[in-house]
């Protein structure tokens, strides 16, 4: 199976920021309960405080395909709908 490697940055509104950092708790720990998620970290960046660094990684397409739509219907999707997200997605081994 061909894992799925996502990695990147979110830049969140300053209107949005508190709901954001009080909601990714939660966000966390849902997707690292999701079938096929293997990696999951969200790091607030050391020097911009809207910045937050992104690493995910999921056994296969079908599992990161899931996460994403849970995303979409969460409240985590609703609370980030201001955020610009900066990703690349890579299949590795």
């Amino acid at each position: 199976m061909t894992r799925i490697i996502l990695q990147g940055f979110i830049i969140v509104p300053a209107s949005d920021l508190a709901s954001v950092k009080s909601e990714l708790i939660a966000h966390k720990s849902l997707t690292l309960q999701e079938p096929g998620c293997l990696t999951f970290v969200v790091t607030p960046d050391k020097i911009n405080p809207h910045k937050f660094n992104v690493y995910e990684e999921f056994e296969n397409q079908t599992a990161f395909e899931s996460h994403q739509a849970r995303v979409k219907s969460s409240r985590w999707g609703e609370i980030t709908k201001n955020v610009e997200r900066h990703y690349r997605i890579n299949k590795g081994e």
